[in-house]
């Protein structure tokens, strides 16, 4: 798939996101640690970009060792304490303002191609594959990858391919083809850069194609081998945390609420909403789910967060916990009538608010 796109947008769009994000983090530090570079936005494909970038720098800082010419860097004992003191090093990230900002802006403009043309970005991973290990490079940076993964993480560890760099692009471009209707929405992924910067797709990308998967949360440990070996299994991003002080007026909590033969007078009626949903069968529907706070998928955080609840993540999550603690379908949807339908807009037959009761119907389906 080819994209024409407006670069000079790009570089300007990620350089005044990475000032941004660099006002915000350095305004009371002096520097940045690993730990906080992989929750630093609400993008996990930035945060993991900025990773990817410093481990390459530091692979090129081995390779400057290992070629100097007057010692011997082939001693088994040379090796081993070469490799323990790099692990060592990699645990001890400390980046001042003047250097990370552009790691950020370059991650950025990574993060927004590999959203926006996921065919172009991974054949050019493959390169950037040194001469007969594409699949080494590939099973080494896939733990990076966590946008359109599965455009390219197919190929790992396949037979077939050889060493062949033109075998390897025609087979993801063919995967994309085939599996691009499943792929997450673009405008999903763009979106998670908005509490930072909204970014305008329309002039970035001015010959229509949009392509689209969904980040795959991974990451951590970080006591043994290097910060890069660990970083797979560290905590997933998440938005920066903020305090959420709700600006609506109180309402009584689930234990407060009369008896669920009174609820929902209100605009949106649990009684049609239980008898409609229990007779058809919607999208993603599988049965019953448990703590709605935790079973949203990453997608959906993204919609509801955009479309219903203004843009505020913390406000979902407020919203969440208050329908677990109710004790019924009814309770929660009077719950909803009071604190969000009106004071948010809600129009109740639209689809992110079908889809949001949807998912409270499951949490107390019988």
């Amino acid at each position: 798939m080819t994209v024409q796109i407006n670069s000079n947008y790009l570089e300007k769009y990620s350089e005044e996101f990475a000032s941004i994000v660099c006002d915000r983090y350095y305004s009371g530090k002096q520097f940045i640690t690993g730990q906080d570079i992989i929750q630093l936005t609400s993008s996990i494909q930035v945060n993991f970009f900025i990773i990817k970038r410093l481990f390459e720098l530091w692979q090129e800082e081995l390779t400057k060792l290992n070629s100097n010419p007057y010692f011997d860097y082939r001693d088994i004992s040379v090796h081993e304490a070469l490799t323990q003191f790099m692990n060592v090093l990699s645990r001890r990230i400390k980046v001042e303002r003047g250097s990370f900002e552009p790691l950020v802006s370059y991650a950025v403009s990574q993060a927004i191609q590999v959203a926006t043309d996921p065919v172009a970005y991974y054949q050019k991973e493959i390169d950037k594959a040194p001469a007969g290990k594409i699949n080494e490079y590939l099973k080494e940076n896939k733990k990076y990858y966590k946008w359109h993964d599965k455009v390219v993480s197919f190929l790992i560890d396949k037979a077939g391919f050889g060493h062949d760099e033109s075998a390897y692009k025609r087979a993801i471009a063919a995967n994309y083809q085939a599996i691009s209707d499943n792929l997450e929405s673009v405008n999903l992924l763009i979106a998670t850069l908005g509490d930072v910067k909204a970014f305008n797709l329309d002039a970035y990308i001015e010959n229509e194609s949009k392509p689209p998967v969904t980040p795959d949360p991974t990451p951590v440990s970080n006591d043994q081998g290097s910060f890069f070996d660990s970083v797979e299994e560290s905590p997933a991003a998440e938005s920066p945390k903020q305090e959420y002080k709700p600006e609506l007026k109180p309402e009584p909590v689930a234990a407060d609420l009369p008896p669920s033969s009174s609820y929902s007078n209100g605009p949106i009626n649990a009684q049609e909403l239980r008898a409609r949903f229990s007779v058809e069968t919607y999208r993603g529907m599988k049965g019953v789910i448990g703590e709605l706070s935790e079973s949203l998928a990453i997608n959906q955080r993204f919609m509801f967060t955009k479309e219903l609840f203004d843009g505020n993540a913390d406000l979902l999550g407020h919203a969440l916990k208050s329908i677990d603690e109710c004790r019924s379908f009814e309770e929660s949807i009077d719950l909803v009538n009071k604190r969000y339908v009106n004071e948010l807009n809600w129009e109740p037959n639209t689809e992110p608010v079908q889809e949001f009761l949807q998912l409270v119907y499951r949490k107390f389906a019988d």
